[in-house]
């Protein structure tokens, strides 16, 4: 998700439907349809191109997802990143189109409000590796950071939210250390 600074208005954010991809029903999507619409928004080579790339600052084109979840196609110049943060109530899923991203995990399920600090134990710590084509879904309160570690090539990626995004909470972490230093809402990002 492009950082607070970044998130274009609802209103402003270009929409672009995904052949195939937004459904009428009124019925939340599963991880698992939030998953199909990411990797069938990845193989639309159109919208791919659609995607204007900036070499300074991260790049994205607001999609239609399914059963009205929120989605996002994003443009990662090499060396950038979203910074330790959570989607709260939200769960999602993402694929790398091209490139290659790193996510860093908690295995830990954060309390949901009312904390500014926690102490990590040991073992919580998760990395994973995501070259194009590779994806992951994620269930509420996931905490993670997603980074372009290239010092060269762009990555793009597809991600949805159901439902979308009530809230961000950003976090800082100094070893096992993590503070909650923000929660921002929609409001906010306009």
């Amino acid at each position: 998700m492009p950082t607070a600074a970044s998130v274009p208005s609802p209103s402003a954010a270009p929409s672009a439907p995904v052949a195939g991809g937004s459904t009428t029903t009124s019925a939340a999507p599963t991880v698992a349809e939030l998953m199909d619409f990411v990797r069938g928004a990845a193989r639309d080579e159109a919208l791919i191109a659609s995607l204007p790339l900036d070499p300074e600052g991260r790049t994205w084109i607001r999609l239609d997802g399914p059963a009205g979840s929120e989605a996002w196609l994003i443009g990662w110049p090499p060396g950038t990143g979203t910074g330790w943060h959570d989607h709260a109530d939200s769960f999602g899923a993402f694929t790398t189109v091209a490139g290659a991203l790193k996510e860093h995990s908690l295995a830990v399920r954060l309390p949901t409000d009312g904390w500014k600090t926690l102490e990590l134990t040991e073992g919580v710590d998760r990395s994973r590796n995501l070259a194009t084509g590779q994806g992951r879904a994620f269930g509420q309160n996931h905490v993670h950071e997603v980074l372009n570690e290239s010092e060269t090539a762009h990555a793009v990626s597809v991600h949805a939210y159901y439902p979308p995004l009530p809230r961000i909470r950003r976090f800082s972490r100094t070893g096992a250390v993590l503070r909650l230093e923000q929660t921002e809402s929609p409001e906010d990002w306009q």
